[in-house]
């Protein structure tokens, strides 16, 4: 019989390097009131460094059958802090991205997350490709505006908007679809109930 994984493994431990990242990645963010080139680009390694620590925990959890309760919780909190942290700075206070773009990404995610939570008595719904393809563009813009922008070529800074665009559009629509999705499974699920 597998004996159940302890909570304080390497993949977990992982992920909570990310979690503590966040307030560093902040501070970094922050310094010069985000006008230091050198502590941008200090922020955007550590940004980086951190988005790709969850493909890191991931595949050592799966990998080596270390998948716990602690792992599930940690991971998208740990997600969520980060990517929500560096949205809320580059708007405020910072000013370089409108309000709208983290209200809508950080609407969306968290109640998403709300939502599968809420699912689970009836299924797990498990992320998406389009969800994946979410993530994955929401990380691009982000490292594009951490990067100094004022002095990079003023084509960057255009691409930064084209991946912010497409990465706020892919968020609703695959929000949409995970809205769809849960109510069919309610509803699949409430009919298959018993009367009484």
């Amino acid at each position: 019989m597998d004996a159940t994984p302890s909570p304080w493994n390497i993949a977990n431990l992982v992920t909570m390097v990310r979690i503590a990242l966040v307030p560093v990645f902040a501070w970094a963010l922050l310094v010069d009131d985000g006008q230091s080139v050198t502590w941008r680009l200090v922020a955007t390694v550590i940004f980086a460094v951190a988005a790709v620590s969850d493909q890191v925990d991931g595949h050592l959890a799966r990998s080596r059958g270390l998948v716990t309760d602690l792992g599930k919780i940690l991971d998208p909190i740990a997600d969520k802090a980060l990517v929500g942290a560096a949205l809320v700075l580059l708007w405020w206070p910072l000013g370089e991205l409108p309000w709208w773009v983290p209200a809508v990404i950080l609407v969306r995610e968290l109640g998403i997350t709300v939502m599968r939570m809420g699912m689970l008595r009836y299924a797990v719904m498990p992320a998406s490709r389009g969800g994946k393809i979410k993530t994955v563009l929401q990380i691009a813009a982000i490292l594009l505006f951490l990067l100094p922008l004022d002095h990079l070529h003023a084509s960057v800074l255009v691409l930064a908007w084209v991946v912010m665009g497409a990465a706020v559009a892919v968020t609703v629509v695959t929000g949409l679809d995970y809205l769809v999705q849960g109510w069919r499974i309610r509803r699949d699920a409430q009919r298959s109930e018993p009367a009484g």
